[in-house]
């Protein structure tokens, strides 16, 4: 496939209005932009549309070079309606290339990893869960779609969510997620009738309750008394619960503030 520039107006700056595109200023006597040139064109292939490549050749068009402030080649800029946001000069191998352009282009999945998110910090579960499903499918090893995904099913499939969470590990942008879910889990399949006496004991057992309801601010409730009355049932565990309550009400929450206000009481 010819990626050479025809006219760079049409080519780059208005087709990046519609997707990203990669330019790459090279020259035919350069050697690191013999060994980048082909990398950069396997990847444009494989990009399904992602992003397209434009090749300017700066001795054919040294005006483009000058105006695009070409100091050195090869010189890539990522072009985003019609402005570069990112920049690169010199040969990089393709594992970082690939590293590179990850971040700056994400795949479709992470898109709706990330779009993801954004439900579950609003607390809007069913709708995250359309969006990971499918993000999931189609990259079964990402972490952060599993340790969001965790917690976005928990109260209705407990034993799922503690499979989706077991091993994010911390470096793992779902982390928190993640172990929120496994928390949550193992609080939901806990035999109510078989908790440990205490004075704790009987707030517990109503947290699960309205946990099993589905009605988390119940449960919160039952869990800061808890804390309040033997913060050392279950091994601080209404605390710990509390911590993972708050990461599934989700961090826009309107009464997360309070939440965690009567939490912080409860602890002094």
């Amino acid at each position: 496939m010819d990626y050479e520039v025809r006219d760079f107006t049409r080519d780059v700056l208005q087709a990046s209005a519609q997707q990203p595109v990669l330019v790459d200023f090279w020259a035919g006597w350069c050697a690191p932009c013999k060994m980048l040139g082909p990398i950069l064109e396997q990847l444009a292939a494989a990009a399904q549309g992602r992003w397209t490549l434009v090749k300017v050749d700066v001795d054919a068009h040294p005006d483009l070079a000058q105006q695009h402030q070409v100091r050195g080649i090869p010189a890539v800029k990522l072009f985003v309606d019609g402005q570069v946001v990112d920049e690169f000069t010199g040969a990089l191998p393709q594992s970082a290339l690939e590293a590179w352009l990850a971040e700056r282009i994400p795949s479709p999945a992470a898109r709706q990893v990330a779009q993801a998110r954004a439900e579950l910090a609003h607390g809007r579960r069913a709708a995250a869960c359309e969006l990971l499903q499918p993000a999931l499918a189609a990259e079964p090893d990402s972490r952060e779609a599993r340790g969001l995904l965790a917690l976005a099913v928990v109260l209705d499939d407990p034993q799922q969510a503690r499979e989706l969470a077991t091993g994010i590990r911390e470096d793992c942008d779902s982390h928190a997620a993640a172990s929120a879910a496994q928390c949550i889990a193992d609080l939901l399949t806990l035999d109510a009738e078989a908790l440990p006496a205490g004075r704790g004991q009987a707030h517990h057992r109503a947290a699960i309750e309205a946990l099993r309801a589905g009605d988390i601010e119940a449960a919160l409730g039952h869990l800061i008394a808890c804390v309040m009355d033997d913060r050392a049932y279950r091994d601080d565990g209404a605390r710990k619960a509390c911590v993972a309550l708050f990461e599934l009400l989700g961090a826009e929450h309107p009464q997360l503030r309070d939440w965690r206000r009567r939490l912080q009481r409860a602890l002094h």
